[in-house]
């Protein structure tokens, strides 16, 4: 006779209690790692993302053709002349290509290349950020999802620590990633002796992607959280990004400090400062200096930091 449910093999009734935990008890440093894996599950499972990131992997493939095609007209054609077109018997010269490679469009692995590379990428990583924030963040909000979180052993720094992580995972993976790529192409392709000559232009895409992380990071979390819906959260990010550059631009004939209003113009002042490239060769000319940008920054991320863990302590946990 088969035991029914409750019973043990001589039909008495068994008391049925919590079964203990058999694995390895872990801190709450695992906390933060589990919730950035949902995280980016999370942001993962929308197809929007895949198309954005489609798009960002087509802005890496120019870049990365470009240095291969200036490569290979310095070493195949030579002096030979190119046709363009049969009809019409225009000609180039490879060396008009290969100026135009590495002059206008900067392929020649300098601080220019990764730094047209990065502003280009951002475009795309604004949009990203923009639709995550509602996603990853403002939904906890949104369905009381925060509450569950806060009632385990973690606190809210935890809590924050796992969402930024998630969002820097993409932001790395969009910007600092590739152009680690492009810095390894273009060493294959030139000499080896490129990579530790320009070993300091390594650590200096690697600090522009941490700080794009950084400051991105905690501005996405704070508008998610202050508005929560994808809608408000896009607009405040057209305001932040394309209406105050536009104030900036129309101010800055009074004084160069007008362009700090501008807050992608400040990141990119501060990632010229860190892939060392001199501030006479920032186009516009009128610029404010490399720190007033950063202060600017550094205002805004403490400024995030307050709100955040004010508006999360806040929240009550049942």
């Amino acid at each position: 006779m088969t035991p029914q449910p409750g019973e043990s093999r001589s039909g008495a009734p068994v008391l049925l209690t919590y079964r203990p935990w058999r694995g390895v008890l872990r801190g709450p440093t695992a906390g933060v790692f589990a919730i950035t894996r949902t995280s980016i599950l999370m942001l993962a499972r929308r197809k929007i993302f895949w198309a954005l990131f489609g798009l960002s992997l087509m802005i890496f493939a120019f870049f990365f053709y470009g240095q291969y095609l200036q490569n290979w007209i310095g070493t195949q054609l030579g002096e030979q002349e190119i046709r363009v077109g049969i009809a019409s018997g225009t000609k180039l010269q490879p060396a008009e290509i290969f100026k135009l490679l590495k002059t206008a469009l900067h392929l020649d692995g300098s601080g220019h290349l990764f730094r047209n590379f990065i502003w280009f990428e951002g475009h795309v990583v604004m949009i990203v950020l923009a639709l995550a924030g509602s996603v990853l963040i403002g939904n906890d909000f949104h369905h009381g999802s925060l509450p569950y979180y806060l009632s385990k052993p973690l606190n809210r720094w935890h809590y924050m620590a796992g969402k930024w992580l998630a969002i820097a995972a993409f932001i790395h993976m969009m910007t600092t990633v590739p152009a680690v790529g492009l810095y390894i192409e273009y060493g294959l392709l030139d000499t080896w002796t490129y990579y530790y000559e320009q070993a300091r232009l390594l650590l200096g895409v690697l600090a522009y992607g941490t700080l794009l992380s950084v400051v991105l990071g905690l501005l996405v979390m704070t508008t998610a959280i202050m508005l929560r819906r994808t809608v408000p959260v896009v607009m405040s990010w057209s305001a932040i990004f394309v209406l105050l550059r536009l104030v900036s631009e129309m101010t800055v004939r009074f004084h160069p400090r007008w362009r700090l209003l501008d807050l992608w113009n400040n990141l990119y002042l501060v990632g010229n400062w860190c892939l060392n490239m001199p501030h006479d060769s920032i186009t516009p000319r009128n610029q404010p200096a490399y720190w007033e940008a950063g202060a600017v920054l550094a205002i805004i991320c403490v400024a995030c930091l307050v709100y955040l863990g004010r508006r999360i302590q806040a929240v009550e946990i049942v």
